[in-house]
């Protein structure tokens, strides 16, 4: 048997395997039996037999040309095709599509009833169906074929939170670092981020507890970082450390974009324990995280809630005691950032008025000072500012608003 493969394009320029036979591969059995049903009863139970013997034989690719190939028996249609691009009129080239579709589904969807995920991906890719393929990658739980999974659930994004959950089972957590800087989208983000703080969190709590036991003969039964470390200083003699730094220090930089407080809780006990590292370990950042896990921990305690007013007044005097022109305008874009956070938007508005004026808006990792009059719900500085900038687009919007909450 040989098979040989193209790709079949869709009117939306999707693609998906196509096979056309270049060799025998039937017994000349089948062959006199093709010859018998279509003399028998006619094309339709030709068909039929071709169908049933590809199917019989799990040959799936070969089912989807058979379902093609009845299709434009039907039309009218050549039943060798020379020419994938040849005009159909707008009738026949939609009931084409449609058989396009519908076999594509049923050959990805027997692909999945056999387990085998990546041949079945690319005949649902090809008609923009990923619900089943992302069903099935949810139900999969085998390390063997694990890499062609991830790349289908997590590069190509039909189940990205699984397809981490699996980087991370199988190959580690330091794999999954990287895998999360290039994270592919939203969904299953911050689910991910969760996971990956909670995987670190756990590693470094049985790691001190096990030199703990190691030298006072038992282990406490507490999972917080800080009572683990409190009244134990020896824990930090001649450079010990617990976790891997690297791993550390990239799971605080990434948990800024945290919201919930449980998982906001074991970072800040992440950097409670950095603090603790010896000088060989702290971590030499960027403004304002210069005193990185101080820094870090100061925003992540005022994303939980825990001192808010403190924490604002901490990054306010870092910005204003900075030389932009040394720093640039992160900190103050890192200012704005939180201070949106907290839904303290006139002082946000205050801060990007004054730091960031010249900084162009598809520069910013922080809202612009128009979408916080818009969150703040301040149209009239909306208007004064769009008026100063000469941004009509923001004007117009603003006035919109404006009848709108009248």
């Amino acid at each position: 048997m040989k098979i040989g493969q193209q790709d079949t394009i869709l009117p939306h320029g999707s693609t998906c395997p196509r096979y056309h036979l270049i060799g025998p591969t039937m017994t000349d059995n089948a062959f006199d039996h093709i010859d018998q049903a279509l003399r028998s009863g006619g094309p339709d139970a030709g068909f039929d037999f071709l169908a049933q013997k590809v199917l019989d034989d799990k040959n799936y690719p070969l089912l989807f040309e058979v379902r093609l190939l009845k299709k434009r028996h039907e039309l009218g249609l050549p039943l060798i095709q020379t020419d994938d691009s040849a005009s159909m009129p707008p009738e026949t080239r939609r009931e084409y599509d449609k058989a396009f579709i519908d076999a594509a589904r049923e050959v990805g969807s027997l692909f999945l009833a056999d387990g085998n995920v990546p041949r079945a991906w690319p005949y649902f890719r090809a008609i923009g169906e990923t619900a089943p393929v992302a069903a099935a990658i949810d139900k999969f739980d085998s390390p063997e074929g694990i890499e062609p999974i991830i790349e289908i659930a997590f590069m190509e994004r039909v189940s990205p939170f699984k397809g981490f959950q699996m980087i991370l089972s199988n190959y580690g957590i330091c794999r999954a670092i990287t895998s999360f800087g290039q994270y592919p989208c939203r969904d299953g983000r911050d689910d991910s981020l969760r996971l990956l703080v909670r995987t670190l969190h756990s590693e470094l709590v049985e790691s001190l507890k096990r030199v703990i036991a190691r030298n006072e003969g038992q282990a406490p039964e507490t999972q917080g970082v800080p009572e683990l470390m409190a009244g134990r200083d020896w824990l930090f003699e001649g450079h010990s450390y617990y976790v891997d730094t690297s791993h550390l220090i990239s799971v605080v930089r990434f948990s800024l974009d945290l919201n919930d407080p449980e998982t906001l809780g074991l970072v800040i006990e992440l950097t409670e324990y950095g603090k603790h590292l010896g000088s060989m370990f702290q971590e030499r950042s960027e403004p304002p995280f210069e005193n990185f896990y101080v820094d870090h921990g100061v925003y992540l305690r005022a994303l939980r809630g825990e001192d808010v007013d403190g924490a604002v007044a901490h990054f306010r005097q870092k910005v204003e005691g900075y030389d932009s022109n040394e720093t640039g305008s992160a900190p103050a874009q890192i200012l704005v950032g939180l201070l949106a956070r907290l839904e303290r938007y006139n002082e946000a508005i205050d801060i990007s008025v004054r730091y960031l004026s010249e900084v162009s808006p598809s520069e910013l990792a922080c809202p612009s000072v128009f979408q916080l009059c818009f969150l703040a719900g301040d149209y009239a500085r909306l208007k004064t500012l769009s008026r100063e900038r000469g941004d009509l687009l923001n004007y117009a919007a603003q006035a919109l608003a404006s009848v709108n909450t009248a």
